[in-house]
């Protein structure tokens, strides 16, 4: 059974966070949060204890320093099947957090936007929420971590059942550091660009994220297997944004030809048509070609 002493909400995007807040309250779970979070759920009626007002530590530095804290990080990392963990929480008065529900600073969003002030993207960078998710992450064995809105339904359905399965922590655990390594990759990549005589485009570390879309019928020979994945919120026109109209899933070389004439008409400023087999072009008619620079 899972017993629901605690739960820790603090989200930059809002998205389905009060009904989840309000099914962990109905679960008889405090609700610690912070900041927009906190106003949010409150003006929802939702019952909140703030985290300054739990961890006895007011929030300074512009809310730079919030959460890091010994009870809060305490309550996340505290292995409540360890004696030794378990009396020094008691020691030293800090209590379980079995529940986080947690979000992070809108980096990404933020640096797409035009002409962005360095500052801004700075402040952007969230500290204390990746810190949380990991140490809730590594103890997830205890604690069950949300990072995704879309997992909100089914991990509610798993604690009102009263039982949050092995397989699903792990899952959740797994998404939470896929999650924080993209948003540090994402940080990385920025400031590289920042840095004098930084090579946007030929980074001297390339962080790679891509989302997996599919599993194929199979690869490039029929014996071969073969997964089709997409750049995570890429605003490029792609054949990985493309939806089937109709006949069976596209396999391997279908992905392959269809991006192919994709890009080929993409070189043309009117419209084009393009007609691909084996990755080799048959036809393209069109006007002009576009300048394009190499």
């Amino acid at each position: 059974m899972v017993s629901i002493k605690r739960a820790l909400v603090s989200v930059s995007d809002k998205t389905g966070v009060v009904d989840m807040a309000r099914g962990l309250a109905a679960l008889g779970a405090e609700i610690l949060s912070t900041g927009g979070t906190a106003k949010a759920l409150r003006d929802a009626g939702v019952a909140v204890t703030d985290v300054a007002a739990y961890t006895g530590s007011p929030e300074i530095l512009d809310g730079r320093v919030k959460t890091l804290h010994p009870k809060i990080h305490g309550g996340l990392l505290g292995r409540r099947s360890v004696p030794a963990h378990v009396s020094q929480m008691q020691q030293h008065g800090i209590g379980p957090i079995d529940v986080v529900v947690v979000n992070l600073y809108p980096f990404e969003a933020t640096i797409s936007k035009s002409n962005c002030p360095f500052e801004e993207a700075i402040e952007n960078i969230d500290i204390g929420g990746p810190s949380m998710l990991r140490s809730a992450a590594k103890n997830h064995e205890d604690v069950v971590v949300v990072v995704d809105p879309s997992d909100y339904a089914r991990v509610m359905e798993a604690l009102k059942a009263g039982k949050v399965d092995h397989a699903l922590r792990r899952e959740l655990a797994m998404k939470v550091f896929q999650h924080t390594a993209r948003y540090d990759s994402l940080i990385a990549g920025y400031l590289e660009k920042q840095v004098p005589g930084g090579d946007g485009k030929f980074p001297k570390m390339l962080s790679l994220q891509f989302e997996r879309v599919e599993m194929l019928r199979y690869g490039e020979n029929p014996h071969q297997q073969g997964a089709f994945y997409r750049e995570l919120n890429s605003k490029e026109p792609s054949v990985s944004r493309g939806k089937i109209l109709h006949g069976k899933a596209m396999s391997y070389n279908n992905f392959l030809d269809s991006n192919s004439a994709l890009e080929l008409v993409k070189e043309y400023d009117e419209i084009a048509v393009a007609i691909i087999k084996h990755n080799i072009p048959a036809v393209s008619l069109s006007g002009p070609r576009r300048s394009r620079p190499m």
